[in-house]
């Protein structure tokens, strides 16, 4: 097993790109993109995911074995995200969310 050692400004570097990331999706929030807010959050959490997995787990310096594991894992995640993604764009977006409007009895 060989051992790769990452200098400490690489693990800076990324931190604050987290950091980044994370006050991104704190400043998106607040913006109205309507059906699209799920979608920016997801992908700025897959990108920060991504960094955690290859620096911080070290998968960038792992074996090949390793790496085919964790693609076809986020290979996976994002078949996962996409079919979830299709169920939330083709909702309705009257405010309702599917509910019926209540129905009166009177002529």
């Amino acid at each position: 097993m060989s051992v790769h050692i990452v200098p400490v400004k690489t693990y800076i570097y990324v931190f604050i790109a987290l950091l980044v990331g994370t006050a991104l999706t704190a400043a998106i929030a607040f913006v109205d993109l309507g059906p699209f807010n799920g979608i920016v959050a997801l992908t700025i959490a897959t990108i920060k995911a991504v960094l955690v997995l290859l620096f911080f787990m070290h998968i960038k310096y792992s074996s090949k074995m390793t790496k085919v594991t964790v693609v076809s894992a986020f290979f996976f995640l994002m078949i996962l995200l996409a079919l979830s993604m299709t169920d939330y764009i083709s909702r309705p977006w009257s405010g309702t969310y599917g509910a019926r409007p209540l129905q009166t009895n009177n002529p």
